[in-house]
């Protein structure tokens, strides 16, 4: 038994687990050590003067966590909420992010070979924020460097300044 678990091994270490999810039509998925949890949308706290796509902040288990609506971000699906609406929990960089999504579809397993490079186009996403692409199930769907997104200017959640302290 101990034979085959070692030959097992070196095909585990080479997947990554990813989490998809729904953004108005397209795929998308993001590596799944950076979800804390999955929970219904509930109203959030506004913040004055913050931009549309920050729905607010919730208290989670004593936690402040700024709820992004990634749909409004990259204006891709409707952006309606109800009993249906999702928000992924992430943990990213010492910080509780949440961020909305139409629906959550599957924990996916990849190796390096299943990943294709990302577009320099056609996607909501700017290409920096993509890890690649890939075909699972006859869908492509679409990586998300979630990490590099959630620290961007372009959402201003975490200052790089703070994160680099934590790194170092």
């Amino acid at each position: 038994m101990s034979d085959s678990t070692l030959q097992q091994s070196p095909v585990a270490s080479n997947e990554k687990e990813f989490l998809s999810f729904v953004l108005g039509k397209e795929h998308y998925a993001l590596d799944i050590t950076t979800v804390k949890e999955i929970r219904g949308y509930e109203a959030a706290t506004k913040i004055a003067n913050a931009p549309a796509f920050i729905k607010g902040v919730l208290n989670l288990r004593g936690d402040i966590v700024p709820i992004v609506d990634l749909r409004l971000k990259f204006n891709v699906g409707e952006a309606t909420y109800n009993e249906f609406t999702i928000v992924i929990m992430l943990h990213v960089h010492e910080r509780i992010v949440g961020v909305v999504v139409d629906g959550v579809s599957d924990v996916v397993r990849l190796t390096e070979d299943d990943i294709l490079p990302p577009p320099e186009f056609g996607v909501a996403f700017d290409s920096q924020y993509l890890l690649g692409l890939s075909e699972v199930d006859d869908t492509m769907v679409i990586l998300v460097n979630i990490e590099k997104l959630i620290t961007s200017d372009a959402l201003a959640l975490v200052d790089p300044n703070q994160n680099m302290s934590l790194a170092g």
